[in-house]
């Protein structure tokens, strides 16, 4: 089972490390200490791949984003 999100460094103490959204946690059946291998890639972010991924968000979750503001 494999997922692909964009996360940010953060700092712990003197290192640096990445967090796992808890959901994806939770559905990976991950316990403190488990190995897990990553793979990963700098993401560099231009106006050109922000328009992007907002599109196919939008495309994704337009409507339901549209029934929740009209509640």
């Amino acid at each position: 089972m494999t997922f692909t999100t964009i996360q940010k460094t953060i700092k712990i103490g003197t290192s640096a490390g990445l967090t796992i959204p808890a959901k994806e946690y939770k559905r990976l059946g991950l316990k403190i200490g488990d190995s897990i291998k990553i793979t990963f890639e700098p993401v560099h972010a231009t106006e050109d791949t922000l328009v992007a991924e907002y599109n196919n968000f939008k495309s994704h979750y337009g409507e339901t984003l549209k029934n929740l503001a009209n509640r």
